[in-house]
C-alpha cells in the first residue's frame, strides 16, 4: 500500500547523515592498516590456501586430528610461559571485567585445551593466526599478525620417538614446499642446563641466560657476552667458559664426538641425559629417512621460552654466500615441554608433549621483493623474466637461464632484502657480486653492455 511521505521525516533523516558527516576543516582519518598487519588480495590467499594445503596434507598423513582455540585467552593462561617474550603479548580490554590477551603461539592455548579436556594422548595439528607486539620488520618478513601451522604430539611414549617425528615432518612438508636448501637444527636443554652447571651458573639463572644464548643466531657472542655481564651479572670467567661451548656445532655425529670427549659433560647428569637423548634421536631420524645433511647439532640454540624441557629444534633456510650455505632465516621451531599441561591441570597431572611451529608468512616478502625488482627493470626497458613458481629451486632457475642463453641473474633472499642489497650473478663464469637495491638498473645496464662488445 502507498502512502504519502512525511516531509518532517524526511528532514529528520537528512539532518541525521548530515551529522554524520565530518565537518568543513575536520581531519580525514587516513585508511591504512596496523602497523605490523596487512591485507591479502585474491592472488596473495590463493598462494597461501595452496601451501597450507600441502602442510595440512602432510600433517594428516602423519594422522594428526585439527582442533581450535580461542584467539584470545585470559591474560594468567599465556603469562610466566615466554620468559622475556612475555612482553610481546597484546593485552585487551573487556568490559566484562575478564582480564585478557591475544594468543602469542598456539601452543600454550593446547596446553590449557589438553588441560581442560583431561586429554592424556592426542596427535593434532592447528593452523591459524597469532599476535605479537615486536617491533615489525615487514620487508624482512616480521609482522605482529601472522600464521602458524602447529603440530604436536601428546602422550607418554618411548623415549625420542615421537621427537623424531617431529623432525622428519620438518623436513616433508620443506621439501613438499621447495623452498630450497635447508637444515633442522637440534639441542637439548638439559644440556644447556648442564653447560651452564658446569661453567659456574646459578641456578637462579639459567633461564634468564638461556635467553640471551637464544640471541646467538643474530647478534655476534662479544654482544652476547656483554649481556651476560652487565646487565644480567653474570660473572666474566663463567661467560667465557659458555662462550666455549656454544661456539660448537657441525653434523650430529661431529658434536656427540666431542661432548663424549668432554669428561665433565659426562659426569653431569643433565649433559650425559641429553646427549643419550639425542644420539637416540639421530639413530631414529636416520632409519625414518631423513637425509642427515638437513641435520645439524649446533649448541647455540636455545629457544628462549620458557616452557621447553627437552629436545628442541629449528629450521632455517640456507643461502649460498661465497660457495657456502648460511642461514638466512627461521622458518620452523619447536621441542619438548612436558610440565607445560600440568601447569594449568588442577592437580598437577603432566602430560609430556613435543611439537613443532611452522611459519608460512615469511616467505611472501620475497615474492613482492622481487616482483618491484622486475619492475623496475621492465620500466627501464631491460629484457626481463622470472621465475612464475613462487618457490622454484635456486639451481633450477640457474639451468634455466643457461638453456635460454639468459647473461645475468639477481639473486634475492632473505639476508639481501635486509641489508638492502642484491646478487648480480654472471650465468657463464659463475661470479656473484653484491650490488645496492638503488643501483640495480645502472649495474645491469653496465654489464650488458660490456657482455655486448
Amino acid at each position: 500500500m502507498a502512502t504519502e511521505a512525511d516531509p518532517k521525516a524526511a528532514l529528520i533523516n537528512v539532518s541525521e547523515l548530515a551529522a554524520q558527516l565530518p565537518e568543513e576543516g575536520q581531519k580525514k582519518v587516513a585508511l591504512k592498516v596496523p602497523k605490523g598487519t596487512r591485507d591479502y588480495g585474491p592472488e596473495q590467499t590463493a598462494v597461501r590456501e595452496h601451501v597450507l594445503g600441502k602442510v595440512i596434507a602432510c600433517f594428516k598423513q602423519h594422522g594428526a586430528q585439527a582442533i581450535d582455540t580461542p584467539v584470545f585467552e585470559l591474560k594468567d593462561v599465556l603469562t610466566g610461559k615466554y620468559g622475556e617474550d612475555s612482553k610481546l603479548i597484546y593485552d585487551l580490554k573487556d568490559q566484562g571485567g575478564e582480564i585478557l590477551s591475544l594468543r602469542y603461539d598456539l601452543t600454550v592455548p593446547f596446553a590449557r585445551y589438553v588441560a581442560m579436556s583431561k586429554i592424556s594422548t592426542i596427535k593434532r595439528y592447528h593452523i591459524a593466526k597469532v599476535y605479537r607486539r615486536d617491533n615489525p620488520a615487514m620487508t624482512r618478513g616480521r609482522y605482529r599478525e601472522f600464521y602458524q601451522c602447529d603440530f604436536d604430539i601428546a602422550g607418554a611414549y618411548d623415549p625420542m620417538l615421537p621427537d623424531a617425528e617431529c623432525v622428519k615432518l620438518v623436513t616433508e612438508i620443506l621439501t613438499s614446499l621447495e623452498l630450497g636448501e635447508f637444515v633442522v637444527k637440534i639441542n637439548h636443554r638439559k644440556i644447556l642446563d648442564g653447560i651452564f652447571e658446569i661453567c659456574g651458573v646459578p641456578a637462579e639463572s639459567f633461564r634468564c641466560i638461556c635467553s640471551s644464548v637464544d640471541k646467538l643466531d643474530k647478534s655476534p657472542w662479544e654482544e652476547v657476552r656483554t649481556e651476560m655481564i652487565n646487565e644480567k651479572h653474570l660473572d666474566p670467567a663463567a661467560a667465557d667458559a659458555i662462550g666455549e661451548f656454544v661456539k660448537i656445532k657441525g653434523t650430529s655425529e661431529e658434536v656427540l664426538n666431542i661432548l663424549k670427549a668432554n669428561e665433565a659433560v659426562m659426569k653431569n647428569a643433565n649433559t650425559k641425559e641429553g646427549v643419550e637423548n639425542i644420539e637416540l634421536l639421530v639413530k631414529y631420524c636416520n632409519l625414518m629417512g631423513v637425509d642427515p645433511k638437513h641435520v645439524s647439532f649446533d649448541l647455540s640454540l636455545a629457544r628462549g621460552l620458557d616452557y621447553y624441557t627437552g629436545v628442541i629444534y629449528e629450521a632455517i633456510l640456507l643461502a649460498r654466500q661465497k660457495d657456502k650455505l648460511v642461514g638466512v632465516g627461521s622458518i620452523a621451531g619447536g621441542g619438548r615441554y612436558d610440565t607445560l599441561v600440568g601447569m594449568f591441570d588442577p592437580k598437577g597431572r603432566h602430560v609430556p608433549c613435543v611439537g613443532v611451529s611452522i611459519g608460512v608468512e615469511p616467505q611472501k616478502g620475497l615474492t613482492e621483493e622481487r616482483l618491484k625488482i622486475l619492475g623496475q627493470l621492465w620500466d627501464a626497458g631491460i629484457n626481463s623474466e622470472h621465475s612464475y613458481k613462487g618457490n622454484a629451486k635456486f639451481l633450477s632457475q640457474l639451468q634455466y637461464c643457461e638453456d635460454q642463453g639468459i647473461p645475468l641473474a639477481i639473486v634475492i633472499g632473505g639476508s639481501e632484502i635486509e641489508r638492502g642489497v642484491v646478487k648480480l650473478r654472471n650465468v657463464v663464469t659463475k661470479q656473484e657480486e653484491e650490488i645496492s637495491r638503488n643501483d640495480i638498473v645502472s649495474e645491469v645496464t653496465k654489464r650488458l653492455a660490456a657482455l655486448a662488445n
